[in-house]
């Protein structure tokens, strides 16, 4: 195989290295063979397949969906978090771990939200600071591209997987790599692999992009496949960390059909999960009720009761509290309480503790559906 780009000398520290710089997209022949079109059709078809699953109450779903994406590329870049902590980060943000994935959530949220734009230098930029938002990364390194040379793995350029392009190739780089991902005129899934393998060979940021190259695959998905939210392409990636880095392997040494075989295969994946999602949140809802319903006999539990309700409320909010259950029904914090408790009883909810205070008064308590949790990516509750 020859390399899709060439080597260049660069001095690190008084040391000369040699540094990847990926041939432009424009200038690479990327056409898909019979066996690749037809991996990519498989992921397109089941992609499409699963949107049409989704209910026309979506936007639980997608959130969760989202979330669930979130916490796997978090989770790939060695960044972990329990869900309840990262849901609890989405409104107060933080320099913890989990407000770092609830940051991946947002950006992720915010470029699907913005799939009918198109990409330019400033949107990856603006998807940049947001993933950064309360990371440690100096500030003077956020939201722009690296000035100071990178590279992947090891502990410097001099035992790195792989050294990255030079800061002085890096603009002329991403704006092809822009100007490839705003075509319509190429096979989607393929698009968002070559689009994401060569995000990473040219790693722009000096931190953060593994995810944002999976935000751009977000984006992608979602704009070429007119998508309500894209599969959880992340969740997939995150099962097969190793035939992942093979295949951006291979991309950069020129063998683009293997990467973006796997890549379609991963997609694939990730539309069937979408589906099974949809299923087990609707199974988990009937047996709530059932749940419910058995609990209920035999004791004062109407069928205007608030813990009725509260289930409805579920899995728009995985974390509940009394005030969240008050303002969403209108009803007294005591009412709302008494219903939580009921549900904690019947066994489909589970307390989980209390929420950090904000200024004075007693922090809320949490609760939980263990079952909804798992569904999201979260580790089993201690």
């Amino acid at each position: 195989m020859t390399p899709a780009g060439t080597e260049v000398p660069v001095v690190w520290r008084g040391r000369r290295v040699r540094a990847f710089v990926p041939a432009l997209l424009v200038d690479r022949t990327l056409d898909l063979d019979a066996a690749t079109a037809a991996r990519t059709a498989t992921a397109i078809a089941e992609v499409s397949h699963s949107a049409a699953a989704l209910p026309e109450d979506y936007a639980p779903l997608a959130r969760l969906l989202l979330r669930s994406d979130g916490v796997a590329s978090s989770y790939i870049e060695g960044v972990h978090a329990p869900v309840v902590d990262v849901v609890l980060a989405e409104r107060t943000g933080g320099t913890t771990a989990a407000g770092w994935v609830a940051a991946n959530l947002t950006a992720t949220t915010d470029a699907v939200e913005s799939a009918d734009r198109r990409l330019s230098l400033a949107r990856l930029c603006a998807w940049h600071r947001i993933l950064m938002a309360g990371s440690p990364t100096p500030g003077r390194y956020v939201g722009r591209l690296r000035e100071e040379q990178g590279w992947i793995g090891g502990t410097s350029p001099l035992d790195a997987h792989l050294v990255t392009p030079p800061p002085d190739r890096l603009r002329p780089l991403v704006a092809d790599l822009v100007r490839y991902a705003n075509r319509t005129d190429v096979d989607p899934v393929a698009q968002a692999a070559v689009a994401h393998a060569q995000f990473e060979c040219i790693h722009p940021f000096a931190d953060g992009n593994g995810r944002i190259g999976r935000v751009l695959v977000a984006w992608l998905l979602t704009r070429r496949l007119g998508l309500l939210t894209p599969p959880p392409v992340s969740t997939a990636i995150a099962a097969d960390v190793g035939g992942y880095t093979a295949g951006l392997t291979q991309f950069r040494l020129g063998a683009h059909g293997p990467w973006i075989r796997w890549f379609a295969d991963a997609v694939t994946t990730a539309g069937r999960a979408q589906e099974a999602l949809v299923d087990e949140v609707a199974a988990l809802r009937a047996r709530w009720r059932t749940t419910l319903a058995s609990y209920g006999e035999g004791r004062a539990l109407r069928s205007d009761a608030s813990a009725w309700a509260v289930l409805e409320l579920l899995p728009r909010h995985l974390v509940l509290t009394a005030r969240v259950v008050a303002d969403e029904l209108d009803q007294t914090p005591k009412a709302a309480l008494d219903a939580l408790r009921t549900l904690t009883a019947a066994g489909v909810l589970t307390a989980y503790g209390t929420e950090p205070p904000e200024g004075r008064g007693r922090p809320a308590a949490l609760f939980v559906s263990t079952e909804l949790l798992a569904l999201a990516g979260a580790t089993p509750l201690p």
